[in-house]
C-alpha cells in the first residue's frame, strides 16, 4: 500500500471516528442506562464514599458529561453563563463564558453539553445554540433560535439538550415555520427545517430510533408526540400528549417497537406502537399514574421504571408490555432515576440519594443517604462514570465511589 493511501485511510479512520464519539445526558444512548459493571449492591449505612466535591458551579440543573478525561458542566454566576472544565478529581481547569443565561423564574443553566467528534455543543435558557472548541473555549459557531429561527421562548427557558448523530445537530426552536430544525454540527447551516405541528417546544430532549426503514425523531411539542423522518423533517405522525403547563420534559423512551412517553402534572403516559416503517403509531395503553414531570424513566427487562408526579407520587414499575404497574412506594420522594448493574439509582426532590433492586417483585432500598452539599432544588439528572457516581446539587458537583 502506497504512503498516501495509507495516510489517506488512517485519515477516514480517525474522522469517522471522530463523528462516532458523541457523549450526552443521560448516558451514551441517552435512556438514562449506564454500562458500568461490578459496582456495590449495599451501601454502607452512611452511604457510598464521597471522594470530592466542587462548589463554585454556580446555578444550574444540567448534569455532567465526560470526554477526554475531562468533565463539563454549565452553570450560571449572575446573568452569565458558564461551561465548567474539571479534571477527574474535582479540580477546576477552566470556566468559559457563553452568553447570557435564564434568570427569571428558577434561575440557572438548564441543559448539558453535548460532546461529538472533539466539539462541545450546548444549548442556552434563552436559545442560543453554539459550537465551541472545548479545550480553549473559542466559538466556531452560534445560531438564536428566536431571532434565526423565528423561535418562541417558552416559560421556564429552552431546556432540551442538544441530539448529534453524525455531523447533524437536532433542535426545537418552536416557531411556526422552523418549529424543528437539523443544522449541520460543524457550519451552524441549516439541512432541513419542518413545521412539526406548529406549536412551542416543551423542554424536551428529542429521542432518535434507527429503524430498518428510516432513522426517526421523536420529541414533544406543546400539545403532541410527533415523528419526524430524520432525513429530511417530514412530519410522519403526530399524537395528543398535553398537561396544564405544556411541560414534556422527559426524553421518550424505546424498546422492541414501542415509545413510551410521559408527563406530569397528572398526564400520564401512554405507550405507542409504531408501524414497521415507523411511519405511522396506534396506542398500546395508558397508563395515568406514571407521571413523572422531569425525573425520567429506565426500561429494564420488560419494565419501565420511575417516580410519578401529582396522579401517582410512588416509585412504580410498570408492565412494558400491558402498562400493569406491578408496585408502588413512597418509602423516597418523588424524582429522578437512572440504571446501572442490575439497580436502579434515585435523587428525590428531597435530596434522598437511594439505590434499589431493578425488580418488578417489590421497591427494596439496597442503600440511601442525604445530600446535603450544594444549594437550591434536587433536580439534576445523576451520572455514573467508570464506577463513580456524580451528583450535582445546584452550586455542588459530588462525586461518590460505587
Amino acid at each position: 500500500m502506497s504512503r498516501f493511501l495509507l495516510v489517506t485511510l488512517l485519515t477516514l479512520i480517525l474522522i469517522g471516528n471522530a463523528n462516532a464519539q458523541v457523549t450526552r445526558w443521560r448516558g451514551p444512548e441517552g435512556n438514562g442506562v449506564y454500562p458500568d459493571k461490578n459496582l456495590l449492591k449495599t451501601w454502607p449505612a452512611e452511604g457510598p464514599e464521597m471522594i470530592w466535591h466542587f462548589d463554585e458551579l454556580g446555578k444550574g440543573f444540567s448534569s455532567p458529561v465526560f470526554a477526554g478525561e475531562r468533565i463539563y458542566l454549565t452553570g450560571t454566576i449572575d446573568d452569565q453563563g458558564y461551561i465548567y472544565v474539571l479534571s477527574m478529581d474535582g479540580k477546576l481547569i477552566a470556566k468559559y463564558p457563553y452568553g447570557k443565561e435564564f434568570v427569571e423564574s428558577w434561575p440557572g443553566a438548564r441543559s448539558s453539553v453535548t460532546i461529538a467528534g472533539g466539539l462541545l455543543y450546548m444549548e442556552s435558557g434563552y436559545g442560543s445554540v453554539f459550537c465551541m472548541d472545548p479545550k480553549d473555549g473559542s466559538m466556531k459557531w452560534k445560531k438564536e433560535l428566536m431571532s434565526d429561527f423565528d423561535g418562541l421562548n417558552i416559560q421556564w427557558g429552552f431546556t432540551e439538550t442538544l441530539v448529534i448523530d453524525q455531523d447533524v445537530l437536532y433542535c426545537t426552536p418552536g416557531g411556526q415555520k422552523n418549529n424543528v430544525v437539523a443544522l449541520n454540527r460543524l457550519t451552524g447551516e441549516t439541512i432541513w427545517s419542518s413545521t412539526g405541528m406548529q406549536e412551542l417546544s416543551a423542554y424536551c430532549t428529542p429521542l432518535l430510533i434507527d429503524l430498518p426503514a428510516r432513522k426517526l425523531l421523536v420529541t414533544m411539542t406543546a400539545k403532541d408526540i410527533i415523528g419526524l423522518d430524520a432525513s429530511n423533517g417530514k412530519l410522519l405522525w403526530s399524537h395528543p400528549q398535553t398537561n396544564e403547563w405544556s411541560v414534556h420534559a422527559n426524553t421518550p423512551i424505546y424498546s422492541d417497537g414501542g415509545i413510551l412517553c410521559f408527563s406530569g402534572y397528572g398526564q400520564g403516559a401512554p405507550k405507542l406502537k409504531l408501524s414497521s416503517d415507523g411511519s405511522s403509531v396506534t396506542q398500546e395503553w395508558f397508563c395515568k399514574t406514571f407521571d413523572s414531570r422531569m425525573g425520567g424513566a429506565v426500561y429494564v427487562d420488560g419494565y419501565a421504571y420511575g417516580s410519578g408526579d401529582v396522579t401517582g407520587k410512588e416509585w412504580q414499575c410498570i408492565d412494558w408490555k400491558s402498562g400493569e404497574r406491578k408496585f408502588a412506594s413512597t418509602e423516597v420522594a418523588k424524582g429522578v432515576v437512572i440504571f446501572a448493574d442490575g439497580m436502579l439509582y434515585g435523587y428525590s426532590q428531597k435530596g434522598e440519594l437511594f439505590m434499589a433492586k431493578a425488580t418488578p417483585d417489590e421497591f427494596k432500598i439496597a442503600g440511601k443517604v442525604m445530600v446535603k452539599i450544594g444549594s437550591d432544588q434536587h433536580w439534576a439528572h445523576p451520572v455514573i462514570n467508570k464506577g463513580i457516581l456524580y451528583v450535582r446539587h445546584g452550586s455542588a458537583l459530588i462525586a461518590f465511589k460505587i
